[in-house]
């Protein structure tokens, strides 16, 4: 019995024992790992396709192939089938799933309520805490200009509780008027709260009649000759001016909706989300979702769509330019998960479409962007293969790098590049642990080296793969340590190459080594200039981990060392003191009026410092 047979086997033998409910099934191979995540209205009615149909395709052929074991869960309806398949997908990214790649959860602006002076600000994940939400923004960015433009209108406070608290003068917000200063009652609560309301109006759509009110207000104060009051107005409808001109209120007139728009070329495929809430562009964001090159687009959008919004806040509306599958069991579960009525359509009025071809366009620019990008990429480790004639095949390239100060915070670094470009999320870092080896790039490469093969190795939890080329940032004396290393893990067929600087440590006159021989490339070579950018961005990605580790080192103050100071306590300290040395000489009546710090906490502080 060949593989495909025995796999349906598998699942034929497994049908009677499954009751006839909604769920979802799992496709396990032989080590456990799951291939394949699949919802069902009736779970045997299902399963029977894949053991009763005689033209199925390769890809499914292939899983059945590794298929060695099935399991099931049952729910009480297909809607709960439907969230659960989502979730399970994005948790376990089974290999012959359609996956959405890139998710993140997007950023809001927050404005409290409970606060007697809110505070603007922007929050991502779970909305735990009291106040008005509004987004998603597609990007930071987005987010972040946005909050600049609101502090330009409304003058309202960025900063957090603590420094509120403890600020004696105005900050330089207040000087460029981002801030309206209520720290220190340069506004009173009343004409605060007003500009918050405003505030929450605006972002809410409501900008005509703010407008309205701030005319008002500038023509008043000049009648009553309170020309820097009315200055201060006709810059507020300023900026209000150019929010709404650089938002460009759409003519869709869509007050909360996601289009949603799909590009497929060459097996690949790129979906462009459009945010749209109270009627202004909220920016828009590329997903690329893995995908086999035969399936549908229908298909792909019904995946990316139940896995986007499984841990989102879903709008009314979602437009799409084509076609959903199971478009109606998506609305019900979405209609249901958020208690309002959801409508999924295609585009079809001249607006939408508008708006949809737009989305479309963007998606189809993306995609061109990264199949160009990724041939460029596939042409240079073909390249790179041949050169030093590599046995394997090239996917999966990592690079190392070390960096310290004269053996201080020393750490290591790795970074990971395929096909599609850097992949970030394959980065790690490596704090030294071994003192003795801290300030010898050797021994610190050997530790590195070992900690992260010996892991792999060993298959424990959170391990990368194997990659399929190592490169080393060194010379002769690197890439022995490294190569010892790893056939002292059994890694022998693991290919190493060492890039070191040339004389002067000038681009261009690198010398690279590779079982022990040693290459030099021309400098207008672009496999030099591919191993430049990897040996550039493996050490950018250790500098950059190395200050930040110092940074942290240097922010740790006496204060630390004080048991029963934590962070607020600390902060609360420093903001009033101005700094640890300030605080080791207060008094302890001083120490005593800190807000914050009770008496029992000052006199360990006071004592800590004069005994």
């Amino acid at each position: 019995m060949n593989s495909l047979d025995q796999g349906k086997k598998i699942i034929k033998d497994k049908i009677p024992l499954i009751s006839k409910n909604p769920g979802v099934y799992k496709m396990l191979s032989s080590s456990g790992e799951i291939l394949y995540v699949g919802k069902a209205k009736n779970i045997p009615n299902r399963l029977k396709s894949y053991v009763t149909d005689s033209n199925l395709p390769i890809r499914t052929e292939r899983m059945l192939s590794l298929t060695h074991n099935l399991e099931t869960t049952t729910t009480n309806n297909e809607s709960e089938a439907l969230l659960l398949e989502a979730n399970l997908i994005k948790k376990h990214k089974p290999r012959y799933n359609i996956l959405l790649r890139d998710d993140k959860s997007f950023p809001y602006i927050y404005i409290g309520n409970k606060d007697k002076w809110p505070q603007l600000t922007k929050l991502r994940g779970k909305k735990s805490r009291s106040g008005y939400y509004f987004g998603p923004f597609a990007s930071i960015g987005s987010a972040n200009w946005t909050i600049k433009i609101l502090q330009k209108i409304f003058q309202l406070r960025v900063c957090d509780n603590t420094v509120f608290k403890n600020r004696e003068r105005p900050c330089i917000l207040y000087q460029i008027k981002r801030c309206s200063a209520p720290c220190v009652q340069h506004i009173n609560e009343k004409e605060y709260l007003s500009s918050v309301t405003d505030a929450i109006d605006f972002i809410s759509g409501k900008s005509r009649r703010i407008q309205k009110n701030l005319s008002k207000e500038m023509e008043k104060a000049s009648k009553d000759l309170d020309y820097e009051k009315a200055a201060i107005a006709r810059d507020r409808i300023k900026a209000l001016t150019q929010i709404q001109t650089s938002q460009k209120i759409n003519q869709t007139n869509l007050n909360e909706a996601d289009v949603i728009s799909i590009y497929k070329e060459t097996g690949k495929t790129c979906i462009q989300v459009f945010f749209f809430r109270s009627k202004q562009n909220w920016g828009n964001q590329a997903f690329y979702p893995k995908h086999d090159p035969d399936d549908t687009i229908k298909d792909i959008l019904s995946s990316f769509i139940s896995q986007f919004y499984e841990n989102k806040t879903i709008p009314t509306l979602i437009i799409t330019n084509h076609e959903v599958s199971e478009k109606p069991l998506l609305e019900k579960t979405f209609t249901n998960k958020e208690n309002k009525k959801i409508i999924i359509k295609k585009a079809k009025s001249k607006n939408e479409m508008n708006i949809s071809k737009l989305a479309e366009k963007n998606a189809k620019q993306a995609l061109t962007q990264k199949l160009i990008q990724s041939d460029t990429n596939n042409n240079l480790i073909e390249n790179l293969t041949k050169k030093f004639k590599l046995n394997n095949n090239i996917d999966l390239i990592e690079v190392y790098d070390n960096s310290h100060i004269q053996g201080s915070d020393s750490i290591g670094a790795l970074i990971c590049f395929g096909n599609d470009g850097f992949i970030k999320k394959r980065y790690r870092k490596f704090n030294i642990k071994d003192d003795k080896v801290k300030g010898d790039d050797y021994g610190m490469m050997k530790e590195v080296l070992f900690r992260r093969f010996s892991k792999a190795i060993k298959e424990k939890s959170g391990s990368l793969s194997l990659p399929d080329l190592v490169m080393i940032d060194g010379g002769k004396g690197q890439y022995s340590v490294s190569r010892e290393v790893l056939n002292e893990l059994g890694l022998h067929d693991l290919p190493i190459l060492s890039i070191a600087k040339g004389k002067k440590r000038n681009a261009g006159e690198e010398k690279i080594y590779y079982k022990n021989k040693e290459f030099v490339l021309d400098k207008n070579d672009p496999l030099l200039f591919f191993i430049q950018r990897l040996r550039d961005e493996a050490h950018r990605f250790a500098i950059s981990t190395h200050r930040a580790k110092r940074k942290k080192n240097l922010s740790k103050s006496l204060l630390d060392q004080i048991e029963g100071i934590g962070r607020q306590r600390k902060r609360a300290l420093l903001n009033h003191f101005g700094s640890a040395r300030a605080v080791e000489s207060a008094s302890l009546d001083d120490l005593k009026s800190v807000e914050g710090i009770e008496d029992s906490i000052a006199k360990k502080i006071y004592n800590y410092f004069h005994e």
